[in-house]
């Protein structure tokens, strides 16, 4: 199972999600929870101040709930394909 998921509201990801067909869904975590958990919170600058950003990520999660394997601050280009291919290699 595929999810997205950002600090966006919700009514922002199903105007994405329409736009670009996406055919997963995307989740809202307006209050960051699951963000802060998996540490994708980030300090950048913008305009001169210090903001939180998200730090784009996967994470492949098992069957059973264990996080086996984490790719932090990707690049789109090419990443679902190396995402494939460790799915391939790797789960069952």
């Amino acid at each position: 199972m595929v999810l997205g998921i950002s600090k966006d509201s919700v009514k922002s990801h199903a105007k994405f999600r329409d736009k670009q067909n996406l055919p997963y869904p995307l989740l809202s975590d307006e209050e960051k929870n699951v963000l802060k958990l998996y540490g994708v919170l980030k300090p950048k600058k913008m305009f001169g101040k210090e903001v939180f950003g998200t730090e784009r990520s996967t994470f492949i999660i098992n069957r059973g709930g264990i996080l086996v394997k984490e790719y932090r601050g990707v690049k789109v280009k090419g990443h679902v394909d190396e995402i494939l291919a460790y799915i391939k290699d790797n789960v069952e």
